[in-house]
């Protein structure tokens, strides 16, 4: 029987271990390397400025001069020279003739004899250092000329320091070095450790390519989906935000770590993202959408992490809503014409019956004349058949209310809207007029019911505006914000209709105006760029 054993892979947090260890062994190594050689150079470049400030020094001093014009420089020289060499730690201090003949040497056998290295540039009046070998083995030796007083080398001085006692005090710097990279390699050592199992436990002993499919997955599904996700930190900032949360509330691609505070939401939109408490399904408007956003606080072994929210466009839905109040307006306004029709029909079949032809003939005509009268003048006026339609329906249910709807004489649309969208123009013009319907009957006890309408396109754009022989509205007010109404029930049941109105203009880059004038004046310009 063949048993397959499957080796599970590393987690992260051990690999990532390995990986440090490594690292950190490569590094402290490397470092003490550099260390070493810099060591050894500076002792190098130590002893050699050493040796050469003690030679120029030597060079410089009155006794050397002096001694060098009695008849026996070496009996003054040679104990000067080994009282300096005591005091200053170097190896040899030897003072000669500029033949090279020594006048002083550690090793007084080697007085009267000739110096064993190079002497040309000193010769020549420069000083220099060099590694060489000599009767005291190798040393880093400077020699100085010594310049008599009419400018003239008249004699040489060469300090030196032997390798063997460069080496003793570089070995000296490496008991401590080495001290500081056993220490630097434990901490490296601990630290990875503590870092690894960090991330262990955040990880919960992941290995990589789970961690990368996970990712994966997570990254398709969060920018697959159509609903907009957002994840606010409990810092107030944004955790996570996918392409359809940055599309719906027209969010840079950066918005990560952005406090909610500093973007440019509405006041409502921005405290349903960061509320403390669940929020379902409900309605925000933004500049050009309608959002049904859902909170709800996450917490995490006790601790709160924010807030995860979720956002779906009601736009196209509220749109499509307000396109089918619009019919079913519209259908109402037939069937109760139908109905009244039939009452009249009635009455003109009742007079035939009394005899009474002319009457009936007179009642039927006036009846049709009038009917006739308002299509044409709706369908004459406008030939944009979304809004002919909304017109004639408005016009039926302003006449079921008892109020006057008017259309004024200069009203005249003849070309359809190319880039303004046909429910965006029933968005408009229906939420408007609906309000004025309100306004007039409402106030019906101070003045006769009427709402005014003028739509035609212009020059420059499209031109709409409706009248209303209502209280009128405060000027200075926020009355375009969702949730404004001059209803008692307010946020609840109303205020609705104009922030749609306002948002649909803003869509479409138009400007709107509010006024008095016997009532309330709405009027809206859409811009030559948004109409054929």
């Amino acid at each position: 029987m063949i048993k397959c054993v499957v080796t599970k892979p590393w987690p992260l947090a051990r690999q990532l271990l390995v990986l440090q260890l490594v690292l950190v062994g490569l590094l402290v190594g490397a470092g003490a390397v550099l260390a070493y050689v810099d060591a050894g150079r500076a002792t190098d470049d130590n002893a050699r400025e050493e040796v050469l400030a003690v030679a120029e020094t030597v060079a410089d001093s009155p006794s050397v001069e002096a001694a060098l014009e009695t008849a026996d420089p070496s009996a003054e020289l040679q104990p000067f020279a080994e009282r300096v060499r005591a005091d200053t730690g170097v190896d040899f201090i030897t003072i000669m003739s500029p033949e090279g003949i020594r006048y002083t040497h550690p090793d007084p056998d080697q007085i009267g004899k000739e110096f064993i290295g190079n002497t040309a540039k000193a010769l020549a009046g420069q000083a220099f250092t060099e590694t060489y070998t000599g009767t005291l083995g190798p040393s880093m030796r400077a020699v100085v000329p010594v310049f008599g007083i009419n400018g003239k080398v008249v004699a040489l001085v060469a300090v030196g320091i032997t390798i063997e006692a460069i080496s003793d005090e570089l070995n000296e710097r490496l008991l401590p070095l080495a001290g500081v990279a056993v220490g630097v390699f434990v901490v490296g050592v601990a630290g990875s450790y503590l870092v690894s199992d960090r991330l262990r436990r955040q990880t919960r002993g992941v290995a990589p390519a789970e961690l990368r499919d996970m990712f994966e997955y997570y990254q398709a599904i969060l920018h697959s989906v159509r609903e907009g996700l957002v994840l606010v930190g409990r810092d107030g900032r944004i955790a996570l935000c996918n392409d359809a949360a940055r599309d719906l509330l027209r969010l840079p691609a950066d918005v990560k770590g952005a406090a909610v505070a500093d973007l440019d939401l509405a006041a409502d939109l921005a405290a349903a993202l960061t509320a403390d408490e669940p929020r379902s399904d409900e309605l925000h408007l933004t500049d050009t959408r309608l959002l049904l956003v859902n909170t709800m606080p996450v917490e995490s072994r006790g601790r709160s992490m924010g807030n995860v929210v979720t956002l779906r466009d009601h736009t196209d839905l509220q749109n499509l809503t307000g396109e089918l109040d619009t019919v079913r307006g519209f259908a109402e306004s037939l069937r109760s014409q139908a109905h009244e029709s039939a009452n009249r029909l009635h009455a003109v079949i009742s007079l035939i019956e009394l005899g009474r032809t002319d009457r009936a003939v007179e009642l039927a005509t006036a009846e049709l004349e009038t009917a006739q009268q308002l299509t044409d003048r709706v369908v004459g006026s406008v030939t944009e058949p979304v809004l002919a339609a909304l017109l004639l329906g408005k016009l039926s249910e302003a006449s079921e209310r008892g109020v006057e709807l008017e259309l004024t004489a200069d009203t005249a649309m003849q070309e359809a809207a190319e880039d303004v969208d046909s429910r965006d123009l029933i968005t408009i013009l229906g939420n408007l007029i609906d309000n004025a319907l309100d306004a007039a009957v409402d106030n019906a006890a101070e003045r006769s019911p009427k709402v005014r309408v003028t739509v035609r396109s212009e020059a420059d754009g499209l031109f709409v505006r409706v009248a209303d022989s209502g209280p009128g509205v405060d000027e200075d007010a926020d009355i375009f914000r969702r949730g404004w109404s001059t209803k008692p029930d307010g946020e609840a049941g109303r205020g609705l209709g104009l922030a749609l109105v306002g948002q649909a203009v803003r869509r479409n880059h138009g400007a709107i105006d509010v006024a008095n004038d016997g009532g309330a004046v709405f009027t809206v310009r859409l811009p030559i760029s948004s109409v054929r």
